[in-house]
């Protein structure tokens, strides 16, 4: 989680500057970390200056990577700092489950990773279908409905209802402390014994 935080803190303060940058090609390639998994956002070819005075977005020609842009940049060329917000959601979740983006080597209704995981994000019953299941029982049980929650915000549809990264720090900061392991509080399904039927 320190390294999604210190991403999160690094687009944050580019968000929220006298001049705000957006960043544009939001990545995990994108994000490099030292020995303490200290992060750093890297790569800035991309970046793009923010709206000034009353404008709403920058348009410009769509660039960045394929799985990781925001759909209403990709369909109008509208960036805005909620394209980060996007972007960011996706690492998140390529974190949550341990998958790419985007991996033709899937079958075909879970290549994208957003479209597949979307309607596991609002369900806390199939929630736990999208944690990468080389964690075992290794991870926070809040920590993980908490995730889902910020991703399903940072993934909305429409972007004026994704949160600003500040909030997105916000959220993220307490999950580093917690420890409520669900593999303590597993309890293995004990099978019904059969009763002889009348």
């Amino acid at each position: 989680m320190k390294v999604v935080l210190g991403a999160a803190k690094g687009l944050a303060f580019l968000h929220v500057g006298p001049k705000p940058v957006i960043y544009r090609d939001f990545k995990t390639s994108n994000i490099l970390i030292d020995a303490e998994y200290n992060s750093k956002l890297s790569d800035f070819g991309l970046a793009k200056a923010g709206p000034q005075g009353d404008k709403t977005h920058v348009s410009t020609r769509v660039l960045g990577t394929y799985g990781y842009a925001a759909p209403e940049y990709v369909m109008t060329g509208h960036l805005t700092t909620k394209s980060d917000v996007y972007s960011f959601g996706v690492v998140l979740l390529e974190v949550l489950t341990g998958r790419r983006s985007v991996d033709k080597k899937r079958p075909p209704g879970e290549q994208n990773l957003v479209a597949w995981a979307r309607p596991y994000l609002s369900d806390r019953r199939r929630l736990y279908q999208l944690v990468d299941p080389r964690l075992g029982l290794n991870y926070s049980v809040r920590g993980v409905q908490k995730v889902a929650q910020i991703c399903h915000h940072c993934l909305n549809r429409d972007s004026k209802s994704r949160p600003m990264m500040d909030e997105v720090v916000k959220h993220l900061t307490p999950l580093q402390d917690l420890n409520d392991m669900a593999a303590a509080s597993y309890r293995p399904r004990s099978s019904p014994r059969g009763k002889a039927r009348r």
